[in-house]
């Protein structure tokens, strides 16, 4: 008997604990609109609107929400004589279990109603958004001319529109204790590896700041090497570009208020590559390929290799030539690293305020600039002509390179070497270059190599990487996905 009686008063216990352990939505216990206020003190652009007819009262943020969707699915039903009860059970409208889930609901851009000592969430969520229009950093010739917004709604539609499957997969998460910013991960189920989506999850998770303002912000959070001058994740403001990736079995994020996605793993050589290559001949794009190459290597080796050259090697210039450098130079008081430096830095001052300034103006300032303090050193012996042409043609070929990230990146090695060649000459040029070689062999996006395919070499990933195969060749995914559905291409020449 004493044994059935502690059975009891146990099982009478665990119903206690379980009642008040009850959630606060129910009746002896409501969130009530004072306190929910209360949270959102001091927000001038909160509304509170109410119906003392039938003791309803709303709260929303009316920036966030659509005022034709709260009227079609709220105001237009009770005006209507549709009993309250009737209209907030059904299925669009969120029972709100806690306040603090109240309070998100109505940040995430919901309709907060409090009726009979209840509170129910509707999605009207319709920010203010620009049109969609073609990107001003992604310029291309052919193709779509489409680009992404700062919204993910429109952003996700146009990829949506473009793979029509259901393998389309997209997560959504969130990040940034005080903005809270939502993010997406997109992939091909099938054609993606999901170890590499995995471990964005976890990276997505661990990161713990404040706020989260842009892709390009966001990227940086979640690298492997950030001390490293190299992005490690591709980014595009293209759709077209990331459906071509996503086929490829690559995976992409989106940030909410954000332009940009970001394409998981990168290497190197897809910095290379432009929307344009595939819209042209395959000889056509190649042989653009292939120019952009030898743009990165003009670019970064050409104004240290003048300097390596005036300051230690004047016999690797031709007579004719040499006669002619000495005769620009005899006027120039400064050594040519100094001389190097000085017109280096004054093109990316030039470059920063044509970036600047509103386009008209920047594009003035960037050409009458160029020409005029170009001529102006060169009359009063500042600078040699030479100079100013190596410099020049190292400027050009770094515009060359479609991504702006790796055309930054490419521009402060740039100065590396040339200190370098300007103390050692051509053996300091080459311990730069292989200093830089080394370090890129070290990179890792989501641990696979940044030289992929070509350290570890992968030969049959070379024609996809290095050139632009036709299409009727390009039958197989690069390696780099990681993925058992390789084939993409299945028809013949």
């Amino acid at each position: 008997m004493k044994k059935l009686l502690g059975v009891k008063n146990k099982l009478l216990s665990e119903q206690h604990e379980q009642k008040q352990e009850e959630p606060r939505d129910l009746i002896h216990n409501p969130i009530t609109l004072q306190e929910i206020q209360k949270e959102f003190e001091n927000c001038s652009d909160i509304k509170h609107y109410s119906m003392p007819s039938l003791q309803i009262d709303f709260l929303y943020f009316k920036s966030l929400i659509s005022k034709d969707i709260f009227e079609r699915e709220i105001l237009n039903p009770l005006n209507h004589n549709l009993e309250p009860s009737e209209l907030f059970t059904s299925q669009q409208f969120e029972i709100g279990k806690s306040a603090e889930r109240v309070v998100e609901g109505i940040l995430d851009g919901n309709v907060a109603v409090f009726y009979n000592q209840q509170v129910f969430l509707l999605d009207a969520y319709e920010p203010k958004n620009r049109a969609i229009e073609q990107t001003e950093t992604e310029s291309t010739i052919t193709g779509a001319h489409d680009a992404f917004i700062e919204g993910l709604e429109p952003n996700l539609s146009l990829i949506r529109k473009r793979i029509k499957s259901s393998k389309l997969k997209i997560i959504k998460l969130r990040a940034g204790e005080v903005t809270k910013t939502d993010l997406v991960i997109l992939y091909i189920e099938d054609i993606a590896n999901e170890v590499f989506v995995n471990t964005l999850k976890e990276r997505i998770s661990a990161i713990e700041i404040d706020a989260i303002y842009d892709t390009d912000m966001f990227v940086q959070l979640i690298d492997e090497h950030p001390n490293s001058i190299f992005p490690q994740f591709n980014t595009t403001e293209r759709p077209d570009v990331v459906v071509n990736q996503l086929v490829n079995g690559k995976v992409v994020g989106l940030v909410d208020n954000s332009p940009t996605a970001f394409i998981a793993p990168t290497n190197f050589f897809e910095f290379f590559d432009s929307p344009d290559d595939k819209n042209q001949r395959w000889a056509i794009g190649t042989a653009t390929k292939l120019l952009r190459y030898l743009s990165i290597v003009i670019t970064i080796t050409f104004t240290a290799f003048y300097v390596a050259v005036t300051t230690y090697h004047y016999e690797m210039i031709p007579e004719t030539l040499l006669l002619s450098l000495a005769e620009s130079r005899h006027r120039v008081p400064f050594p040519p690293l100094l001389e190097a430096l000085i017109m280096e830095i004054t093109i990316e001052l030039l470059r920063e305020a044509g970036a600047r300034l509103p386009t008209k103006i920047g594009q003035t300032i960037g050409i009458v600039g160029g020409i005029v303090i170009g001529q102006a050193a060169v009359q009063a012996g500042l600078v040699s002509n030479t100079l100013i042409i190596a410099v020049a043609i190292s400027a050009i070929a770094s515009f060359v390179l479609p991504s702006y990230m790796l055309s930054a990146s490419i521009r402060i090695a740039r100065f590396g070497l040339i200190i370098l060649a300007g103390a050692l000459g051509n053996f300091g040029l080459l311990i730069g270059i292989i200093f830089i070689l080394l370090h890129l062999v070290k990179v890792t996006s989501l641990q696979m190599s940044y030289l992929t395919p070509v350290a570890p070499i992968e030969a049959s990933d070379l024609k996809t990487a290095i050139l632009r195969a036709p299409f009727w060749a390009d039958k197989e995914r690069m390696s780099e996905a990681v993925t058992e559905n390789k084939i993409k291409t299945k028809m013949r020449k």
